[in-house]
């Protein structure tokens, strides 16, 4: 069961990350819009199709969307300050290449997020 549910939550990552891009894209290279600007907005649009994936299909959960967006929001701030500080001490302390700390940023953080969220975020009490 729980490899189905890892499997679930790789398959809604996947979608997340393809709404990312593809949101971002569309505006900034169909539409004109700054990239900072464009890839903002499709790192919003992921984070819905990401809370509506996970809360529904990988975790199957009916705890109220009151409780189990706001602990969405606060992992999805956790990743954030987490890939932060992976490329701060990979970069600067650690004299790593970028794509060296992105890379253990990529493979720590979708981690954390899958015990965070299936332990907290998305249980029921």
């Amino acid at each position: 069961m729980r490899s189905a549910e890892i499997l679930r939550y790789a398959v809604s990552g996947g979608a997340g990350a393809l709404t990312h891009l593809g949101v971002g894209a569309l505006l900034a290279a169909g539409l004109g819009v700054r990239a900072v600007i464009a890839s903002g907005a499709g790192f919003a649009a992921s984070v819905l199709i990401s809370y509506g994936l996970q809360r529904s299909w990988v975790f199957r959960s009916t705890a109220g969307h009151v409780l189990t967006a706001g602990r969405f929001l606060t992992v999805t701030l956790v990743a954030l300050a987490l890939n932060s500080l992976i490329l701060l001490l990979g970069t600067e302390a650690l004299d790593i290449p970028f794509l060296g700390a992105q890379g253990v940023a990529l493979v720590t953080i979708p981690v954390v997020n899958y015990v965070l969220n299936s332990r907290w975020t998305f249980r029921v009490s």
